[in-house]
């Protein structure tokens, strides 16, 4: 056990040192999330391997998580990092910010991946720990399903609608973004609902939302997203978040209030 964890932390290290590296030439650091994305995915499968509990808990649990992790990790890696936009804007913000000490400076913020997904590893590891399956986990994995799909639904219907032309500078309302400004951040933090269910005896697996919620709402999710939405859409998205859900998704108010 303590043999694989310390593999599993030197592998987590040196994938960050090398994606670090990589920003170092191109200057973007869009590869951060991506790297985090990739750090839960192993985390989750070593967990299954070094975990006690019944064998198909673990491979049920491992298994979501890490195609859960996966399909972020694609979507971060063609959406942003492979897709010619740029760095992202939170992190070339922080690069202006931090002058000459950004190399030093993003180099602390990707090793700070690896504890901080290891946090979100924690509640998975936790929902492996116990007995035969029930139907408790049936209903998380419904759950997790349920989540999976409106995220992916809601990156391809923004996917889609950035990539035509008409829509610069335009706010998205299309399908999911209709009743939520970021669904995406909803069905992200629902998915770790299902550890939550599937692991009911664990109070442990509480960890998952609650960190997400955390993050979405405090540190780099919406916050930071609608500030620079209304930096680069002005009226437009001030009327949007009037008439839409900030979270939440919800039927959106008829009049702006």
């Amino acid at each position: 056990m303590t043999a694989l964890i310390a593999a599993a932390v030197a592998v987590a290290l040196a994938l960050q040192l090398s994606l670090w590296a990589v920003q170092l030439r191109t200057r973007d650091a869009s590869s951060v999330d991506l790297g985090w994305s990739l750090l839960v995915a192993g985390g989750a499968v070593a967990a299954a391997v070094a975990s006690g509990g019944d064998p198909w808990r673990r491979a049920l649990v491992g298994g979501i998580a890490a195609v859960w992790a996966l399909r972020l990790a694609f979507y971060l890696l063609t959406d942003r990092v492979l897709a010619g936009h740029g760095e992202d804007g939170r992190y070339r913000a922080l690069r202006e910010k931090w002058a000459g000490a950004a190399p030093r400076n993003f180099l602390f913020l990707y090793l700070g991946q690896v504890p901080v997904a290891a946090l979100f590893v924690a509640p998975i590891a936790a929902a492996m720990r116990g007995g035969p399956l029930d139907g408790w986990a049936a209903v998380g994995a419904l759950v997790w399903a349920a989540a999976v799909l409106g995220e992916t639904a809601a990156d391809r219907q923004l996917a889609r609608f950035r990539a035509d032309p008409a829509n610069r500078g335009a706010v998205c309302r299309a399908g999911l973004w209709r009743l939520s400004r970021h669904p995406n951040y909803f069905f992200e933090w629902l998915q770790w609902w299902a550890y939550v269910l599937i692991g009911r005896a664990a109070t442990l697996t509480l960890i998952g939302p609650a960190a997400m919620f955390l993050f979405l709402f405090r540190v780099t999710g919406i916050p930071y997203t609608e500030r620079q939405a209304l930096r680069s859409r002005g009226e437009a998205y001030r009327a949007y978040q009037r008439t839409t859900s900030a979270f939440l998704p919800w039927p959106p108010r008829r009049s702006p209030s």
